[in-house]
């Protein structure tokens, strides 16, 4: 029997949290990692000094600079990279008027921006291969929104959807998307380490945005989500021979995503007649399937 050449892995946000997690799920699998952070240290402190196996890149997603050499140093080591996580991000819980032009900025500039600049700088290397595997880390939040998530949850929603429309573009050399909707995970994402909150208070706000605190302070560390569980499953994902466009984790993000759904399939049969009635009476042809959005 023939040993199984080992993937590389590239896992941003590795240092802490789901992306930790995942690595080392990844190095338990046999595979190579490339664990990308801001703080080399605390990275080496999560997979330990440089190996065969691992290597450690500092990276700030949210500085366009410095993507290309991350990956760059990365091919130049393993040759090839054959899974990437796209985990760095943090969450901004505030109300929309209680956070700032420079607030919205800051957010896409890690969740969305940063996001899109690695996976262009890995695709060319993917392509070449003609495969790939890449995870982009949503959340529950990416697809059902909620008081103190206009910003949070905007820029996941964004992750949808370059996701389920990358993952079209990409099918054809090989390559698979899956946008992942974690629940609420025990990792220090609520903590003050990571978690932000607006700094503009507004008076009729006051009592909602207490309330909303208060309610993340409570939840953070007496979540139902083990990181540990999550990045088993991501390898077990990169394994299948076909991964889903979009997989929730957790008991919570499935009864969320489905109440989601159930609210979604409501709402269109309510209003079927009134988005029918604005078809014109000229003629026209349908595109086959929908067309591009079919």
């Amino acid at each position: 029997m023939t040993t199984p050449t080992p993937r590389t892995w590239f896992i941003t946000g590795a240092a802490r949290g789901l992306g930790a997690a995942t690595a080392q799920a990844a190095l338990e699998a046999g595979d190579n990692v490339v664990v990308a952070g801001r703080n080399r240290d605390a990275l080496v402190q999560v997979v330990g000094p440089d190996s065969d196996r691992v290597m450690s890149v500092t990276l700030d997603v949210s500085d366009p600079g410095a993507v290309q050499p991350a990956v760059d140093a990365a091919l130049a080591r393993f040759g090839r990279l054959d899974v990437l996580v796209n985990n760095a991000g943090y969450g901004h819980l505030s109300l929309f008027e209680e956070s700032t032009a420079a607030d919205v900025q800051a957010q896409y500039d890690t969740n969305v921006f940063g996001l899109m600049a690695v996976t262009r700088a890995v695709l060319p290397a993917m392509r070449a291969q003609r495969a790939g595997r890449i995870f982009n880390l949503s959340s529950v939040g990416g697809i059902v929104g909620g008081a103190s998530g206009a910003l949070y949850c905007a820029s996941k929603f964004a992750v949808e959807g370059f996701s389920e429309s990358l993952a079209h573009e990409v099918a054809p050399f090989g390559i698979q998307v899956t946008v992942v909707e974690p629940g609420f995970f025990r990792t220090d994402f609520l903590e003050p380490t990571s978690v932000r909150h607006g700094t503009t208070a507004i008076s009729d706000y006051a009592e909602a945005s207490a309330a909303l605190k208060t309610f993340y302070d409570a939840r953070s560390r007496n979540q139902a989500g083990d990181p540990a569980r999550l990045g088993r499953a991501l390898v077990a994902l990169a394994d299948t021979p076909q991964q889903p466009t979009r997989w929730a984790a957790g008991s919570d993000a499935l009864k969320l995503v489905q109440g989601k759904i159930d609210s979604l399939q409501a709402e269109l049969n309510a209003w079927r007649d009134l988005t029918l009635s604005t078809d014109g009476d000229f003629a026209f042809t349908p595109e086959p399937g929908g067309g591009a959005w079919g």
